[in-house]
């Protein structure tokens, strides 16, 4: 295999990697908020079933839960679904993972804010979403933002995951040429491709941490 074609290979899987990580980012964001509003909720029912589904999340590899969505339709219902599922598996597997992390980092962050903030907004009139979106929500944003870059540089790794049901991403992609040409090249491509990604989401992160900063 000549290097052109190698890195033509390896720039494919490069762009599923990072389609991965943008969707991954772009639904369970906004998921966990919703799930870390079930989990503080006062119906108990419903606290105690998003408190078991975050536990089953965080207590369970990911490449087990990516293999249940992706084989559990056959298996469990006798169902064949076509080969493009492959691709919603490994994002369903990733988005419902992550949005447990988050939500807990979300929980953590509005449990830390004082009551007196709520209390005072109450007095000036403000409704209780009025209060969550304008006052604690933009506060909640900078306290979590380091737990969030930590998951987000995670993800970036996590996304090799995704060869557990076959999905060509770029660790997918890599390991089979390597296995071809039986040397580390593509291995040690990946690897820089993983590293100049993480420091460029590093880089990004910890701008939007500067423009968040009260203290300028």
């Amino acid at each position: 295999m000549t290097w052109s074609v190698m890195i033509f290979k390896l720039s494919e899987g490069m762009l599923e990697s990072v389609k991965i990580f943008t969707l991954t980012l772009l639904f369970s964001l906004p998921l966990g908020l919703f799930v870390a509003f079930g989990r503080m909720s006062k119906n108990l029912l419903l606290r105690n079933f998003v408190r078991l589904y975050i536990s089953i999340m965080r207590g369970t590899p990911l490449i087990l839960q990516l293999m249940v969505i992706y084989f559990g339709p056959f298996y469990i219902f006798n169902i064949t679904l076509s080969s493009g599922y492959r691709f919603y598996a490994v994002i369903i597997g990733f988005v419902i993972n992550y949005a447990a992390y988050f939500a807990e980092i979300y929980r953590g962050g509005i449990e830390s804010m004082p009551v007196g903030q709520y209390e005072a907004a109450k007095v000036l009139g403000y409704s209780k979403a009025q209060t969550f979106i304008r006052i604690i929500l933009p506060q909640v944003i900078k306290r979590i933002l380091p737990s969030i870059t930590n998951e987000v540089i995670t993800l970036i790794k996590d996304t090799a995951l995704a060869f557990a049901i076959s999905y060509a991403e770029m660790f997918t992609v890599a390991k089979a040429i390597a296995a071809a040409q039986t040397n580390m090249t593509a291995f040690i491509i990946a690897g820089i491709f993983y590293y100049v990604f993480n420091l460029i989401v590093d880089f990004i992160m910890g701008w939007i941490e500067k423009k968040l900063s009260y203290y300028r």
